[in-house]
């Protein structure tokens, strides 16, 4: 059966898959709002790639309401920041798909986005939520545009459902990532990948902070803070794959590549604050172990502190890495110091 995917979220990554998924072939609608609607419904999807910019003219909507119903093969890919998918969920999920019923009751959900909330959210309101492990470097450039500099592979896509099991929709879709330049392995524990990543996540927040880690200093400081969450997940009991198992998996097959008119950036944390959206993702990366902390009796002053700063500048706008490192460092000593 043909499959059409309906992209939630159709930035940085988002845009991505969509783009990819179309290039090879496949049905693809996009969602987005604002200006970034607007120039992909007047110009396209421009889509910034070792290969050159590729421009795609793929349907763009606002919300269900302009789609109408949807159809019975479609897959939802929901690629939002985690704080906006509760909306999301609520707008997608009563959506009607042609013959009967609901999106959450009859349509698979793919959530393709950092950290580990957004499945479990999605399974207050859809019945059949599959996780993905996003190893996808990408960026959103400005409206209508997006970049990904991967190469040979644009990204490594593990995916399964949640909370466990693969199952015939997964491969099915793992094969279309798999024509689109993505690796996809369907695992029976995408979890375990999608803590690890969060691991690395970690560092978003310090990134967006102070700019990108490459003070020695900096460095350090991140390596404190991905071992006060490697005590957590463990005092938690949760599994996540180790460094050599994720370079085993990924040698070297996403090797970033200069692309022309694409600023050298930083991550998703990065850009929220250089767009000045006014949120981060802060809350459901560091957040997530210091909740799992909180939970289980381990501190995570570290995280606690990334945390809060991270909201702060967001929510005041400040400019991405205008944080010096050595007033994140005093922070520290004196957050280390209450714990």
């Amino acid at each position: 059966m043909s499959v059409r995917y309906v992209v939630i979220g159709a930035g940085a990554v988002g845009g991505t898959i969509g783009g990819r998924l179309a290039g090879a072939g496949q049905e693809v609608v996009l969602v987005a709002r604002g200006a970034h609607h607007a120039a992909l419904r007047d110009h396209g999807l421009r889509l910034r790639v070792p290969e050159g910019e590729l421009t795609y003219r793929l349907p763009v909507v606002d919300g269900p309401d302009a789609l109408g119903a949807l159809r019975a093969d479609d897959v939802l890919l929901l690629a939002v920041k985690t704080q906006d998918s509760l909306d999301a969920l609520r707008a997608w999920g009563p959506a009607p798909v042609a013959g009967g019923g609901t999106a959450a009751e009859r349509l698979p959900l793919v959530c393709a986005q950092n950290g580990v909330e957004s499945q479990r959210l999605a399974l207050r309101h859809f019945r059949r939520v599959l996780g993905v492990c996003v190893w996808l470097p990408s960026t959103y450039v400005e409206p209508g545009v997006v970049s990904a500099a991967g190469s040979p592979l644009t990204g490594i896509l593990h995916l399964g459902r949640h909370p466990h099991g693969t199952g015939e929709t997964a491969r099915r879709i793992a094969a279309d990532l798999e024509k689109a330049h993505f690796e996809a392995p369907v695992v029976p524990d995408v979890a375990r990948w999608q803590y690890a990543k969060l691991l690395a996540n970690l560092g978003n927040a310090l990134e967006a902070l102070c700019g990108p880690v490459a003070d020695e200093r900096a460095a350090a400081f991140f390596g404190r803070v991905r071992a006060e969450g490697a005590a957590v997940l463990d005092a938690a009991g949760i599994a996540y794959a180790s460094a050599e198992e994720q370079r085993a998996v990924r040698g070297d097959k996403v090797t970033l590549v200069p692309l022309d008119g694409v600023p050298r950036g930083g991550g998703s944390s990065w850009q929220s604050l250089v767009r000045g959206t006014g949120t981060i993702e802060a809350d459901y990366l560091n957040g997530e172990i210091v909740l799992l902390g909180r939970l289980h009796g381990v501190p995570a002053p570290l995280n606690e502190l990334l945390r809060r700063l991270a909201d702060s500048y967001a929510r005041e706008r400040r400019a991405a890495g205008s944080l010096p490192l050595d007033d994140l460092l005093a922070l520290e000593r004196e957050a280390v110091a209450r714990a």
